[in-house]
């Protein structure tokens, strides 16, 4: 996504405005897919992806594609997640009742955009949440996306307060204040719980760990997949996209692909079917802790079981021992992930499992992920994928340090790790770097030696190799 000036920003938020009004009822982008039209969000994203529109509206009506763009943000650029466009990641911030604020977290979304989420999401749990995603959402050209339930939770003293209708109320409010696509733990059914027993971390979803205390508390079935019509038709009024979340995915290789996995999957299936019948965009998030080999299983089964909705991973991560380094070791998951089908990567941080990310905690994520969804892009042949990485190496042998930066995704670290030995405005024009100096650069000595191949070369080419010709054969027999 594009990181708009102020001139842009205002520019979007006008166009975006004149896009929505008049728009009542139900408002999707399904929903108006499926009545034939191309939309202006559905012809911008065409844009932006180099695809045609009417493939994009073909793919929404049939659930393959989800534009998250709710009719109240505005200020956002309409961006498409589905395995038609280029694969996507989405960046976490928000604040905890131990630490962070409002301008912390505008500053991690500021950083967000800048190196390259497509999305966001405000995961605040801690005070002042409404005000804080204001904040959020009225500076964020990309799509914001929530957890109602930590909200709630902020709500009642304690979680088996909650009601089914004060969980609505949140929704409400938060699809009214302009959110674009939302996190619900519905596929959390009383009879798949007892399933846990065998994990070795049981429940490490925050909202399916909520849900299934209120359940067992009050032993009823979870209030999301009871009033799931009800959340339907919020989603209608304000096209808010559903994020079925995997309140039982695997937090460690141990539980991965287990059956409570699978069996909340089934759930979120059905419930993927419920939402297409009243038009509502659902994608299905998927597994945290996957091993390599079981990677590829878990994206066939998921377009198997949903549909062919979008799928959005949580990483996944291929080892349970790289604390501190947990970014590398989910993007590994993550490109293999999008490689075999997924749609949006959600990133991890160097502080996953560790503590609360800070804004260089987030960089550090975003440009791990954007490697690993643009190397994904690569595999699957997306046209013009590789047009940048094949600049690059022109810039690279041409010696030409500033292109290398711009092209770089995250170029401030480039240039920074250059400079650091050679910073000198001369040393941009340098044909040599620190690592190899003037006299080992392979680029300078390859340049001379294939100017000099050019021309006597010739003179040494083998009897016997091809281009040697009938005649080789002849001296040789």
């Amino acid at each position: 996504m594009t990181l708009f000036c102020e001139t842009e920003f205002n520019i979007m938020c006008a166009f975006r405005s004149e896009w929505v009004k008049g728009r009542t009822g139900n408002v999707t982008q399904m929903h108006l897919a499926r009545q034939g039209q191309i939309t202006p969000e559905m012809a911008h994203v065409a844009q932006v992806e180099g695809l045609e529109p009417e493939l994009i509206r073909s793919e929404v009506a049939r659930g393959r594609m989800v534009i998250p763009a709710n009719i109240r943000h505005t200020e956002v650029e309409p961006m498409a997640i589905g395995i038609a466009a280029k694969c996507k990641i989405n960046s976490n911030i928000g604040n905890s009742a131990i630490s962070s604020g409002m301008g912390e977290e505008v500053d991690k979304l500021t950083k967000s955009i800048k190196y390259g989420a497509d999305t966001v999401m405000d995961l605040s749990t801690g005070k002042n949440i409404p005000q804080i995603r204001e904040a959020i959402l009225r500076n964020s050209t990309v799509p914001i996306g929530t957890v109602p339930i930590y909200e709630v939770i902020e709500r009642v003293p304690d979680v088996r307060d909650l009601t089914p209708e004060l969980i609505l109320q949140v929704i409400e409010e938060q699809a009214a204040q302009g959110v674009d696509y939302m996190t619900v733990h519905c596929g959390v059914l009383m009879h798949v719980l007892p399933m846990v027993e065998s994990r070795i971390t049981k429940i490490v979803s925050r909202g399916g760990a909520l849900m299934a205390q209120w359940m067992l508390h009050h032993e009823k079935e979870n209030p999301l997949y009871t009033h799931f019509d009800q959340l339907l038709e919020i989603c209608k009024r304000y096209d808010v996209t559903l994020s079925l979340g995997d309140g039982l995915r695997p937090g460690c290789l141990h539980d991965a692909s287990d059956d409570a996995q699978f069996a909340e999957l089934a759930v979120l299936g059905e419930l993927t079917k419920r939402a297409w019948e009243q038009d509502v965009q659902v994608m299905i998030e998927g597994p945290g802790h996957v091993p390599l080999d079981q990677i590829a299983m878990n994206m066939a089964k998921e377009r198997e079981v949903c549909h062919e909705a979008p799928f959005y991973v949580l990483g996944p991560l291929v080892t349970d021992i790289a604390a501190g380094y947990d970014h590398i070791a989910s993007a590994i998951g993550g490109a293999i992930a999008a490689w075999e089908g997924a749609s949006m990567l959600c990133y991890v941080t160097p502080k996953e499992h560790l503590g609360l990310p800070n804004a260089e905690d987030v960089r550090n994520g975003i440009i791990a992920y954007k490697i690993a969804a643009h190397a994904a892009d690569i595999a699957r042949k997306r046209p013009g994928a590789r047009d940048r990485d094949d600049e690059m190496s022109r810039a690279r042998f041409g010696f030409d340090w500033n292109k290398q930066f711009e092209l770089a995704l995250d170029p401030d670290r480039a240039r920074e790790y250059h400079d650091e030995t050679l910073p000198e405005e001369a040393h941009k024009k340098a044909e040599f770097c620190s690592m190899c100096g003037p006299r080992f650069c392979a680029y300078k000595l390859s340049q001379e030696v294939v100017d000099k191949s050019k021309e006597i070369a010739e003179k040494f080419v083998p009897k016997f190799c091809p281009e040697s010709g009938d005649k080789g054969k002849e001296e040789a027999a």
